[in-house]
């Protein structure tokens, strides 16, 4: 039989699969001989059959006897016992962390009668009866499922009826009357009375639990994580210590590191006389760590050296949950600790100094999404600016929006394109899809541990947390501050989660430094941020196997690339390159009616084409330049069919004889479906001269450039090829071409000629086109346009967000690539193109080389470069440099 209880004395940090996260390193905790309270961890196993079969697995519950009859041998209590209750805790606890988004209930073992016996032994009536009062609270939420605003109800009036600010001002008589009413709220809205027996409250908090692995907020942390939706919780049932039994105990949290900077110190918050969710819920205001120093110096001390040795002992930033209950000092938790990314590159170069972790180890704990996070722009307030407030810097950037106090706002506003930022006064995890539709999160409580600060950084969400000047009302939408300043619901606000500082209005933004770095603007010792970004992407460098190139159309943008690294280009659109002015020479090819005509038109666009390619080649000069010959079908350049229509028709007898002229051309041309109609290397085909004149204006351009001493490396791509024939057939004209313009001109320039493979087509025959083709670029754009049968610009809109959220997606596949369909393609291509060809270079010109999950593929399945926008270029090159140390340094060709 299976065995799905674990002591904590059974497990380790490395059984995090079996024992989730909260598991593994509480026993980790436990064999490092810090201070744990005792306890054992249900398994992922046993949870993944609950939400199988609708019921726990056979033998689950003697298991669990058995452990708590062990718990109470060591803790010399008995569960729930009317004179000296044990108490405990049951806690979730899955592989990855997902702060908030399950459940936890305190206190079990407390009723009518054991609540008694608690105040007793404790000597704390108002203790015994706060521990009830929450017990009721968490589990009529959790695992009664009673909406939580009756107990906050009950909690407020009782307040008001005192006339207290804070829970904490209410008496021991005061919590007995309110634990009555929590009781009477159970009644009547969970139509059961509030489980007396301990055992019963345990096994239905366990199951609850589980439940809540498929809670809707769960579910939505997952998928925005891209955490799989298979894996199932572990639940952990702790013996309960208590940090509300008066001034000399209390709870917080505590990192190793500054999760916001990365800076080396002391941060954390500490709560006095309270648990452990009025820390993370933010619904008292917390005292900094450094003030436990003064409150209790016996316990701070011995914090700290348990922060040094778990620092140590995991080799990264730890964040700790603790409690300190009268003047004992317990730790509950502790797990790697999330940061922003300007903490993850700076923790990463620090911990290398440190001798800690090699640079291998440090490439691999920062990531692509969390540089894009870095280049994003910071507000520049040299200007007129009017700050507002300035709260905790919880998680960095720069968000502008409207402001908005509720999450469905939010999301019904984000979703008819505004920019909103999220006012409250505090989180909760309900608030996730707000957050997430946000482009920042404000909130006037809580401090960096709160679940504000934890989620948001999280999710490298901008977020300005415990901003205590501003009074924000969420019934009347507005929020007020000093100096008579009022923000309604719609208002302009700026955040800047990196200073804490509240704007009214929109600010505006500038470069980030480390986009002014890759510029070179900035030396690698501007900053301690730069520094470390520098020295990771350094290493990247030295790592990556894999090129990385730039789609780029004009100078400029190639300059820019190279700048940021890029060792060419590997996608130059030609037919951007006829857009604006130029439209009408492109309208003339289309009407032509004569050879002489079509020739005239081919003229006039050829100078233009070579200057564009003199501009690229210059600023690309030494490194290679993928061209496309034009791709997309000509009437993309032609008015649309529906509006010319209707101007020709208004105009009746008044019609021009060219607008005439366009109307019959764009009939002409009309495609039901043009994706799949006259477009890429059919156009070339067809198109007398079309092919003739671009390479032409290729070779030339590159004649220009080494006679100006420049050293110029063109490549000819032809588009959507689906044959070998058509391969041949242009790659034939094209060397035509080529070899009457170095005939020309004396002097000969090596230009490869390549295909896309972007139609499945060719990818299934790949090994008959590498007979005709020098290189294969991937445009995997198309490629999963073809595979999924989509239309890319129909489908994102029309039903993918309903795919995601049924699970069919995990993310777009046009986002991340298709690794089982799309994926499969380009492993057959590769395979089968270098079997022709064992030189053959490959490489992907879609989307898809700038997205780092992507970019890991392409590793492994053996590509020689990836290519993507110049921003995204930096991505690309950690990424690969991340790929190239997972797979051990091996060459995946």
């Amino acid at each position: 039989m299976p065995k799905f209880v674990y002591d904590f004395t059974e497990g380790n940090k490395d059984l995090k699969d079996l024992l989730g996260g909260k598991g593994a390193n509480l026993a980790e905790m436990t064999n490092l001989g810090l201070p744990v309270p005792p306890g054992f961890t249900i398994t992922t196993e046993a949870c993944r059959y609950y939400l199988r079969h609708g019921t726990t697995p056979a033998g689950l519950d003697d298991e669990v006897t058995r452990h708590l009859e062990a718990l109470e041998q060591t803790m010399d209590r008995r569960l729930g016992d009317p004179a000296d209750p044990l108490l405990v805790s049951v806690r979730s606890g899955a592989k990855f962390s997902m702060p908030g988004m399950m459940e936890t209930v305190l206190n079990i073992g407390l009723s009518d009668e054991s609540v008694q016996g608690l105040a007793k032994q404790s000597g704390n009536e108002r203790f015994a009866w706060d521990s009830y009062r929450r017990l009721i609270q968490m589990f009529g939420k959790t695992v009664l499922g009673i909406d939580g605003e009756h107990f906050e109800h009950a909690i407020d009036s009782a307040k008001q009826a005192k006339g207290a600010t804070s829970d904490t001002e209410l008496t021991a008589d005061d919590l007995r009357d309110l634990t009555a009413t929590y009781k009477e709220i159970v009644t009547k809205h969970a139509a059961r009375d509030f489980p007396q027996d301990p055992r019963e409250q345990m096994d239905l908090a366990i199951n609850a639990v589980f439940d809540s692995w498929n809670a809707d907020r769960a579910i939505l942390y997952r998928r925005q994580e891209r955490i799989p939706a298979d894996l199932g919780t572990a639940v952990n049932v702790v013996a309960m210590v208590f940090g509300n039994l008066g001034d000399d105990s209390g709870t917080g949290v505590a990192f190793t590191r500054d999760p916001a900077t990365g800076a080396q110190g002391v941060y954390g918050d500490y709560l006095q006389n309270a648990q452990g969710e009025d820390v993370v819920a933010g619904i008292r205001n917390t005292v900094p760590l450094q003030d436990l120093e003064r409150i209790d110096k016996t316990s701070y001390d011995q914090l700290m050296q348990i922060m040094a040795t778990l620092e140590n002992h995991y080799k990264d930033l730890c964040d700790i949950e603790f409690t300190i209950e009268r003047g004992k000092l317990w730790m509950l938790q502790t797990r790697v600790g999330k940061r922003t990314a300007a903490a993850a590159f700076r923790i990463a170069t620090q911990l290398v100094t440190q001798g800690l972790i090699d640079e291998d180890e440090a490439l691999s704990r920062v990531s692509g999404d969390e540089l894009v996070r870095l280049m994003f722009p910071r507000f520049d307030t040299s200007g007129d600016v009017t700050l507002i407030t300035t709260g905790i810097s919880a998680s960095p950037g720069a968000a502008v929006g409207k402001a908005v106090f509720d999450s469905a706002t939010a999301v019904a506003r984000a979703d008819a394109g505004e920019r909103v930022i999220l006012v409250r006064r505090e989180t909760n995890p309900d608030d996730l899809h707000g957050m997430i539709a946000a482009q920042g999160v404000l909130t006037s409580r809580g401090g960096k541990t709160s679940h504000a600060a934890v989620v948001a950084r999280g999710m490298g969400k901008t977020c300005v947390c415990g901003a205590e000047q501003l009074d924000v009302n969420t019934r009347v939408r507005q929020f007020s501050a000093p100096g008579g300043i009022v923000v309604n619901e719609g208002d302009l606000i700026s955040i800047d989660g990196t200073s804490g500082a509240v704007y009214l209005g929109e600010v505006p933004v500038v470069a980030s430094n480390v986009v002014q770095y890759f510029e070179g603007a900035l030396r690698p010792d501007s900053d301690e941020l730069v520094a470390a970004v520098h020295t990771i992407m350094t290493h990247a460098d030295a790592r990556r196997r894999l090129g990385v190139h730039a789609n780029a159309d004009n100078g400029p943008d190639c300059a820019r690339a190279r700048r940021f690294g890029a060792s060419g280009v590997g996608l130059v659109r030609t037919e951007h390159m006829f857009l604006g002015e130029r439209r009408q020479l492109v309208e003339r090819l289309i009407l032509a009616e004569t050879d002489a005509q079509r020739q005239e038109a081919l003229d006039a666009l050829e100078p233009l084409q070579r200057g564009d390619f003199v501009e690229i080649l210059e600023a690309m000069d030494g490194l290679p330049v993928t061209i496309r010959l034009i791709d997309p079908p000509l009437h993309e350049f032609l008015p649309d069919l529906t509006e010319l229509s209707v101007k020709v028709a208004l105009a009746g007898d008044g019609a021009t004889d060219q607008d005439r002229k366009l109307l019959t051309a764009v009939r002409r041309l009309h495609e039901q479906n043009p994706m799949l109609g006259l477009r890429g290397v059919r156009l070339v085909l067809v198109i007398p001269g079309l092919l003739d004149m671009q390479v032409r204006a290729i070779a030339r351009a590159a004649v220009q450039r080494v006679g100006a001493g420049g050293d110029p490396r063109p490549e000819i791509m032809i588009p959507l090829t689906a044959t070998v024939q058509e391969m041949e057939i242009s790659r034939e004209r094209a060397e035509a071409v080529l070899a009457a313009v170095a005939e020309e001109t004396g002097v000969h320039v090596q230009t490869p000629i390549g295909t896309m493979i972007e139609v499945p087509r060719a990818a299934l025959t790949a090994g008959d086109i590498a007979r005709a083709a020098e290189f294969f670029s991937f445009g995997t754009n198309d490629l999963t346009q073809m595979t999924w049968g989509f239309s890319r610009d129909d489908v994102e809109g029309a039903f993918f967000s309903a795919y995601i959220a049924m699970g069919i997606f995990g993310v777009s596949p046009f986002e991340t690539l298709d690794r089982d369909g799309v994926g499969r393609l380009v492993r057959i291509a590769v395979a089968e193109g270098r079997a022709t060809r064992p030189d053959l270079h490959v490489g992907v010109c879609g989307e898809h080389g700038g997205d780092p999950a992507s970019v890991w593929f392409f590793h492994e399945a053996g590509l020689d470069y990836v290519s993507c926008s110049p921003f995204r270029v930096p991505v690309a090159r950690l990424e690969a440099g991340r790929a190239a140390v997972a797979s051990g340094g091996s060459d995946t060709r």
